[in-house]
This record gives C-alpha cells, sequence and structure tokens, in this order.
C-alpha cells in the first residue's frame, strides 16, 4: 500500500499520537498493577492467598481478551474504533479503581478504614473486569494499528517504529512501578489518613484518559484499514470440519489419511490445510509453556508479599516494597541488546547449536532457579519471624515492673527469677483452668502486674511498627512524638498500641512540671514495649532509665537479597519470551501469526490459573515449601518440554507455502490443457459432423 500522508523525517505523523499513546497507556496497566496485591491485602484486609488469587485471575482475564480485542477488530469494527470504544472502557475502569480507594467515602469511624467495604470490593471488582476488557482489548489492535500507518517502501521505518514502540512499553512499566508505590506510600485522607491507594490508582487513570485523548488527536491522519475477517475463525471452521468428518467416517471401510486435518479436504482448500497442520506442530509445543508463566507473573504478587516482610533501607533512599518489581523492566531493557550482541554470538563461536528451543529451554531452567533462590531467602525471613501460639497454645507475657527481682512458679513449670523491669516468655498448652481467658480471647495475653492486656497477634503490616509505652510512675504521664500522640497514661498502666513508621522518632514525657526526650531509630515491621521506671529521673539521663523490650524483631533480611532471583527470572524471560514469540513467528505460515498470538497469550492466562489450582490443592503451611513446589513443577515440564523439542524438525513454512501455490498453479494448467483439448476435440468432432452433412446435402442435390 503506497500511503500518501504527511511525514517528518520519513514517517507518518499519525505514529506519534500511537507512540504516547502506548507509553500512557503501559503506565496505566502497570502503575495499577503494581500496587494491586498489597490493595487486596492492606485496604480489603484479605489474607495473603486471597489477595494472590483474585490478583492472578485478574491477571489471566487481561491475557484472555485480546483473543476477543482481535476478532471485533478484524472481522466488525476495524483496529481504530476498536482502540476508541475498548479504552473508555478501560478509563472507566481505572477511574472506578481509583473511587474504590477513597477510604473516606463511607468512614464513618475515621479510623482509616471503610465502614461499607462491600461497596468498595464490588467496585473494585467492576474496575478490574473493565480493565482486564480494555487493556486486553486494544493489545493486538494498537501495534498493528501503528505499522498500518507505513507504505510498501518503508520497511526500515516500519522496523525503526516497532523498536520504539516496544522501548515505549517497557519505559512505561518501568516510571510506573517507581512512581505510583511512592504515591501509594503516602499518607492521605480527609477524615483520617491512610495509605494513599486512591491516589496511587489516580494517577494511571489520569494517564489512561490522556491517552485516549491523545490517540483521538491523531484521528484525521491514521490510515484506517477496513475489516477484511479474522482468520481464526476460518481456522476453527477448517478444524471442526476436519473432526466432525474424521468422526463421521470413523469406520474400517474408509481409507485411513496420512494427517486427520486431511479430512477436511472435501471444503477447503489444500494450501490452507497445509498451513493450519504448520501451525499446530507449533502449538503443541506450546502445551508445557504455562508453567513458565505460572512462575514468571508471581514476582507481581507472592515476590511483593515477600518483600513486605524485609528490610528495604539502602542508606540514601528507602525502597517500597512494590517497588522491586522495577528491576525487571531495567534489566529487560539492559539484557536483551546484552544477549543479543555479546552471549548468543559468543555460544555460536563455541561451536554450540544453540536452537531457539534450546534457549527456551534454558529460560525455564532460570525461572525455577529463581524459585529457589526465593525459597531459600525465604527461610532466612522465617527465622526473623515470632514464634506465634497455634490454635492449642497460649503464650504468657510476664513483666516486672517493680525495680528488685520477684520468683514466679507456674504450673508445670520449675520457679524462676524475674529480675526488675524485665519480660517473660511462657508457651504451653492450653490449660482449660488456668488460661480460661485465653481460650475466650483466643490470642496472646500480656500480663502486668495485676493487670491483663491483650498483646499483638501479628507481624506490624506493611513496614511499620508497633509501639506501646507503660507507666510505671505513680503519677499520670503524657508521651508524645511528632509522628504520633500516644496521650496521659495512668499511674501503672500501659497505652495501647500504635503505629509509627520507620526511622529515627523522638518521644517527650512529660508529667505536669518535668519533661525529658527519648529518641529511637526504627527499622520495618517490630513491635516494642517501653517500660517507664518508677526512678526515672527527668533530664539528659531520661534515655538511660527507659527500659526497651522488642516484643516482635523488626524485620533484618534486606531487600537486596531479592536481586538475584529478579536476575534470573528476568534472564529466563529474555530467554523464553523473546526467543519464544520469534520462533513461533518464524515456524508460522504468513497468515497464521495471529492464531499463534493468540496460543501465545492463552499460556498466559492458563499459567495464572495454574497459581490458584496449585496454591489451593497444595495449601502447604510455609512459604519457602510452595516455592520449592512450583520450582520442582517447572523443573518437571522443562524436562518433558525438551524431549518435545527434540522431535521438533525446523521448517520454512514460506517455501513449502510456494510449493503448494506452484503444485496449485501446475493443477491449474493441467486442468487448462485438458480442458482445451476437451474443448479441441470436441470442435474436431461438430467439424466432421458438419462436413458429413454437408457431403450427404450434396449427394442429395445431385440425385
Amino acid at each position: 500500500v503506497n500511503l500518501n500522508r504527511q511525514q517528518v523525517f520519513g514517517y507518518p505523523i499519525s505514529i506519534f499520537f500511537i507512540i504516547v499513546n502506548e507509553f500512557c497507556e503501559r503506565f496505566s496497566y502497570y502503575g495499577m498493577r503494581a500496587v494491586l496485591v498489597l490493595y487486596f491485602k492492606y485496604f480489603f484486609q484479605w489474607n495473603d492467598d486471597l489477595a494472590i488469587s483474585i490478583y492472578h485471575t485478574f491477571v489471566a482475564f487481561c491475557y484472555l481478551t485480546p483473543i476477543f480485542g482481535a476478532i471485533v477488530a478484524d472481522s466488525w469494527l476495524g483496529k481504530f474504533r476498536t482502540i476508541i470504544y475498548l479504552s473508555i472502557v478501560y478509563a472507566v475502569g481505572q477511574v472506578a479503581m481509583a473511587v474504590s480507594a477513597i477510604h473516606d467515602i463511607t468512614d464513618k469511624n475515621r479510623d482509616g478504614t471503610p465502614d461499607n467495604l462491600t461497596f468498595h470490593v464490588v467496585l473494585s471488582m467492576v474496575g478490574l473486569m473493565l480493565i482486564a476488557l480494555g487493556t486486553g482489548g486494544i493489545k493486538p489492535c494498537v501495534a498493528a494499528f501503528g505499522g498500518d500507518q507505513f507504505g510498501d517502501q518503508q520497511e526500515k521505518q516500519r522496523r525503526t517504529f516497532f523498536s520504539v514502540f516496544y522501548l515505549c512499553i517497557n519505559g512505561g512499566s518501568l516510571l510506573s512501578t517507581i512512581i505510583t508505590p511512592i504515591l501509594r506510600a503516602q499518607d492521605c485522607g480527609i477524615h483520617s489518613k491512610s495509605k494513599c491507594y486512591s491516589l496511587a490508582f489516580g494517577v494511571p487513570a489520569a494517564l489512561m484518559v490522556v491517552a485516549l485523548a491523545v490517540f483521538i488527536m491523531g484521528s484525521s491522519m491514521y490510515y484506517k484499514a477496513k475489516p477484511e475477517g479474522n482468520i481464526m475463525f476460518k481456522v476453527s471452521k477448517c478444524i471442526g470440519f476436519a473432526i466432525k468428518n474424521r468422526y463421521r467416517h470413523r469406520s474400517k471401510q474408509y481409507p485411513k489419511k496420512e494427517h486427520w486435518m486431511d479430512w477436511a479436504e472435501e471444503k477447503y482448500d489444500k494450501l490452507l490445510i497445509a498451513q493450519i497442520k504448520i501451525a499446530l506442530r507449533v502449538l503443541f509445543l506450546y502445551i508445557p509453556l504455562p508453567m513458565f508463566w505460572t512462575l514468571f507473573d508471581q514476582k507481581g504478587s507472592r515476590w511483593t508479599l515477600q518483600a513486605t516482610t524485609m528490610d528495604g533501607n539502602f542508606g540514601a533512599i528507602v525502597i517500597q516494597p512494590d517497588q522491586m518489581q522495577t528491576i525487571n523492566p531495567i534489566l529487560i531493557l539492559t539484557l536483551v541488546p546484552i544477549m543479543d550482541s555479546l552471549i548468543y554470538p559468543l555460544i555460536r563461536k563455541c561451536g554450540l547449536n544453540f536452537t531457539p528451543l534450546r534457549k527456551m529451554t534454558v529460560g525455564m531452567i532460570l525461572a525455577a532457579l529463581a524459585f529457589f533462590c526465593a525459597a531459600v531467602i525465604q527461610l532466612q525471613i522465617d527465622k526473623t519471624l515470632p514464634d506465634f501460639p497455634s490454635k492449642t497454645q497460649s503464650q504468657l507475657k510476664l513483666l516486672n515492673m517493680g525495680n528488685t527481682a520477684i520468683k514466679v512458679q507456674l504450673p508445670g513449670s520449675e520457679e524462676f527469677t524475674l529480675p526488675g523491669a524485665q519480660v517473660f516468655y511462657f508457651l504451653n498448652k492450653l490449660n482449660k483452668l488456668l488460661f480460661q481467658s485465653v481460650i475466650l480471647l483466643s490470642q496472646k495475653v500480656f500480663v502486668i502486674g495485676f493487670l491483663q492486656a491483650d498483646d499483638l497477634i501479628y507481624k506490624p503490616q506493611e513496614g511499620n511498627n508497633e509501639i506501646r509505652f507503660i507507666n510505671g510512675m505513680s503519677k499520670p504521664l503524657n508521651v508524645s512524638s511528632d509522628a504520633v500522640q500516644l496521650g496521659v497514661i495512668n499511674p501503672f498502666h500501659y497505652s495501647n498500641y500504635t503505629q509509627i513508621k520507620n526511622g529515627r522518632a523522638t518521644f517527650t514525657l512529660q508529667d505536669g512540671s518535668h519533661s525529658c526526650e527519648y529518641s529511637k531509630d526504627f527499622g520495618f515491621g517490630g513491635s516494642y514495649t517501653f517500660f517507664v521506671p518508677s526512678t526515672l529521673s527527668f533530664g539528659s539521663n531520661c534515655q538511660e532509665s527507659i527500659t526497651e523490650t522488642v516484643n516482635i524483631k523488626p524485620n533484618s533480611v534486606h531487600m537486596a537479597l531479592q536481586i538475584p532471583q529478579y536476575f534470573l527470572i528476568t534472564a529466563g524471560e529474555v530467554m523464553f519470551s523473546v526467543t519464544g514469540l520469534e520462533f513461533s513467528y518464524s515456524q508460522a505460515p504468513s497468515n497464521m501469526k495471529s492464531v499463534l498470538q493468540a496460543g501465545w497469550l492463552l499460556t498466559n492466562a492458563v499459567g495464572n490459573f495454574i497459581v490458584l489450582i496449585v496454591a489451593e490443592i497444595a495449601k502447604l503451611p510455609k512459604q519457602w515449601t510452595e516455592y520449592i513446589l512450583f520450582a520442582s513443577l517447572l523443573v518437571a515440564v522443562c524436562i518433558i518440554f525438551s524431549i518435545m523439542a527434540s522431535f521438533y524438525t525446523y521448517i520454512d513454512p514460506t517455501e513449502i507455502e510456494a510449493q503448494f501455490k506452484n503444485k496449485s498453479y501446475d493443477s491449474d494448467e493441467d486442468d487448462d490443457k485438458k480442458k482445451l483439448e476437451k474443448s479441441e476435440h470436441k470442435m474436431e468432432k461438430r467439424n466432421s459432423v458438419s462436413s458429413d452433412e454437408e457431403d450427404n446435402k450434396s449427394n442429395q442435390t445431385s440425385m
């Protein structure tokens, strides 16, 4: 097609609108997705398994809907109108997500959590369904629509466009996974302060509106190809006819065909049947591939939750758990050129035949190794987690508020000495007589002299710390800081647990006329009790007088230890995903590339569903064992795939297509010759008959 349109430096002006649209749309999608699992866990207060299940269900549908978008665009609306209509749906979904995260809408108690949680859950689920339909629906259309803007003489410019196009995808992903977690970590709200998920979803929503507006602005400059029908319909009908026809002729009296698709020859062209056979050979290799995506997409769910139990302090900056996903697009942009220009050429120089299927096999092994690394890290994290009592246990925490040691004897244990201002933990199986209050409360109990108080039964969330002060003085004590206000604590009493962020905090203690300051550097996810003794001397030595007890240790395993697993999974993605697409396109017939694209996206969707199935069936008590399970499954699948790949023979589809076309052409020529000969024979016969008739007439006349 020769397109006579306005150009800049040899490129159609229209593609600049498409590139900006793609960047904004990818920022919108990946920005929303980066904080999604934490939104489920902390805003809705869902447990890890439910949060991950909904997350992977959403991702799976995002990979299913492109098939719908491709069919609609190719068969009815065309690419331009499909992008417009589904982008509107997409933008509405993003706005719904932003609104669902505004906790102040129904926060009557002003405690940072919505009272009508059902409203927020329903609104967010509707939003996610619209987003899945929108982002998946336009996914196969935008790149193809951009390619349509170039003429036949602009092949070089078209290749450059696709390079910039995919750079925008990774650029949008990179920036969004940096920015939206920062927005999420802010405190916002009208009546009460809470993590700002509304802003983290609001910015992607605004970017999607911008993407739609920019795309519409270029409307008059686009080349809009008319829909020509979708090949997937034709392929499905041909396969369906072959299966039906084979079933009809299942009796032994009918001769066998070389391939089951040959049963479609009665109705369909041999070239189409040959093309479908080639595509089916590639699609057969897709069967084991979903397992790779099962592991890969967990970097946005399980790995993000793993990061919430780690130390994100990198010195000058503090990394949010959901920002660790940024490593993936950074490594993608780095590893792709390194692999293509350095690693693969070196392997070839070593004389190794590193075929595409072998690259994919290595990619699967690297992904499995990434999960083995995650399991090792999880083992280290588990060592730092508190030992909470199980359903058949209770835990007593005894605090001696006096200055002198006392002797304590509990049932089932020997007498021991508890020093002044010290804590002792006692873990034992439940005894109905001794621990009646524990049975009723089903949680740990904090005993202060003759006072009894509930203690934490969970590790502090979102990297925050939980603190409480105990006033061992005979007069009321006011405790405050810039970050939190604990208020007045009565004599020989305690404050409620209060959340405080990581970093240095300074507390001011006042008993009326006297005051002093106490400072503490907080990490992530710790729980502390600060005991103010009766002998507290206000002044510069105040810091030394207060006793600090660590109830729950802060996160001590550093987030940097996740970098190796991100490196391995990304290297695996480069070798598996990029190579897999190249292999599929090189082995696909010219008119079957969209069929293989649909099959490839289907493997992504199935992989995310496998996460749900395996996690539900296994129900492993320890997270590291689940990582080992997934890694082991991928290794097993990798072995199966390598065996399947060893039987695959690489072909040149264009050459096979050319052979069929030549045969068809020769067959047509033969048919034409036969028709011509038959025609000539008839003419000769007709001439002979007419000649005989004339002779008879002349004879009759002479007679």
